[in-house]
């Protein structure tokens, strides 16, 4: 989305876009999965999990960074990736949000 489309929307609309942008593709949503099940983890750890070279997993990283859907931490010359529990409860408030608003609609 452009800088001027993007503008006419709030922040909470901007960065809920984002999120689901970033979760729009099968790989993000394996490697959110692999976070869950291991908590915390290294590019290298993923690599052994998924079907996908290193430097895509490390595309695919920095996209779930850059909507803030994962942090990471330096420990030597690795960096410790895991979710970011804040911006998962906003999405599920938003979601839950939705959830509610529809039990009073029918279509």
């Amino acid at each position: 989305m452009g800088i001027t489309k993007s503008a006419s929307f709030t922040e909470e609309q901007n960065e809920l876009a984002n999120v689901l942008k970033a979760l729009g593709h099968p790989a993000r949503v394996a490697i959110v999965q692999y976070l869950l099940k291991v908590d915390t983890c290294i590019c290298g750890d993923i690599v052994n999990e998924l079907p996908l070279a290193q430097p895509t997993i490390s595309q695919h990283l920095k996209e779930l960074k850059n909507a803030n859907i994962i942090q990471g931490t330096i420990e030597g010359k690795s960096i410790c990736y895991c979710l970011n529990k804040e911006m998962f409860s906003k999405v599920g408030r938003y979601f839950m949000g939705v959830s509610i608003s529809l039990e009073n609609k029918c279509c």
